[in-house]
């Protein structure tokens, strides 16, 4: 399928009803439900979405995350507050239940130099982080909740 563009993202979203006409080419968001029902009516990949009532408590969701990465292998897709990140992984301790996100930011534009994308330099305005990297709990508002977008792979036989 061709990639889409943001405007026929935001297109999608109107004709499937989650959106009024003028959401088209503005700059409201496009968070983890809507990349659920994009995903879902779009290309007949299901998700789970997960609720997390602040930053801090997504450490609690460390082994669930962990579990994802394991059984799917799927990107999550994360926003709440301000932020917007898509997580390519998680490295979870069991022992001391400390969790850490290999966290891709998709507001990146820029030269496709990995140099570039992890110099401290090109960091994110609102969340302060390089584009690519391995961050803890702490880049997540603690006065902020989370939907996590967790697509799942399809059951073959």
């Amino acid at each position: 399928l061709p990639i889409q563009s943001h405007v026929e993202i935001q297109s999608m979203l109107v004709k499937m009803g989650d959106k009024m006409p003028r959401f088209v080419g503005s700059k409201q968001w496009i968070g983890a439900m809507e990349s659920q029902m994009l995903l879902d009516e779009y290309l007949g990949v299901s998700s789970k979405i997960m609720n997390v009532p602040s930053g801090h408590d997504l450490e609690d969701k460390g082994r669930e995350l962990a579990q994802h990465f394991d059984s799917q292998g799927t990107p999550v897709c994360i926003g709440g507050g301000v932020l917007a990140f898509t997580i390519l992984g998680v490295h979870y301790n069991s022992e001391t239940c400390q969790i850490r996100f290999l966290i891709l930011d998709p507001h990146y534009t820029g030269a496709e130099d990995l140099s570039v994308i992890q110099n401290q330099s090109k960091k994110n305005a609102c969340s302060g982080i390089p584009a690519v990297g391995w961050h803890d709990v702490s880049v997540f508002r603690k006065d902020s909740f989370y939907n996590l977008c967790l697509p799942q792979r399809p059951q073959t036989i």
